[in-house]
């Protein structure tokens, strides 16, 4: 794999090392805001868009695209299946994100990923969803990943501690892994 002067697995090092140095600098800088918008559809689907971003308080102005998301639930579970889930989204949010904790860490330490795939599965009980049984979390009951990494420069033992620190300092993992409060207000 061919790589820019100063960049690997596609992350820009230099600019990674100006962010690490801003954000110890000013420590306000580490907090970022991410904002979506949601209409329902009717049924089990909807759609949603992104909003502003916002770090430190102030809006990343240079961030002007939106991005839109649709969901919907399988027939079997009442949709339509015109869309992904929103538990596949919940899948993809952390496939994202530890691709990007896995090719950042990777090349602040010098590690070059040859290949990096993640296999996912969620399991839920729809017991707590439907409200028949009040001990039964709706939520997930587990999330398992399996990582699959290559690297011409590490070997596997290196790996396994990339994937180790990957697990401490993916924001969704411990988004997902820890209790995270939740307001839900009505307008």
């Amino acid at each position: 794999m061919t790589q820019a002067a100063n960049t690997l697995n596609g992350v820009d090092r230099d600019a990674l090392n100006g962010t690490l140095e801003a954000v110890q600098k000013d420590p306000q800088l580490a907090q970022v805001s991410f904002t979506l918008g949601s209409n329902w559809k009717g049924g089990c689907r909807q759609s949603a868009v992104t909003g502003a971003t916002r770090q430190a308080g102030n809006t990343i102005d240079s961030r002007t695209a939106r991005y839109a998301f649709e969901s919907d639930e399988p027939a079997a579970l009442l949709g339509s299946d015109t869309a992904a889930s929103p538990a596949e989204y919940v899948l993809h949010a952390l496939a994202g994100c530890y691709a990007v904790t896995f090719a950042t860490h990777a090349a602040s330490r010098g590690i070059e990923l040859s290949s990096l795939r993640l296999d996912m599965e969620v399991d839920f009980d729809l017991q707590g969803f439907l409200g028949l049984d009040e001990d039964t979390r709706a939520g997930a009951q587990e999330i398992r990943v399996t990582v699959h990494a290559e690297s011409p420069n590490t070997p596997r033992e290196g790996l396994q501690e990339l994937t180790d620190l990957v697990q401490r300092h993916s924001p969704i993992r411990d988004t997902l892994a820890h209790e995270v409060r939740v307001a839900t207000n009505l307008a």
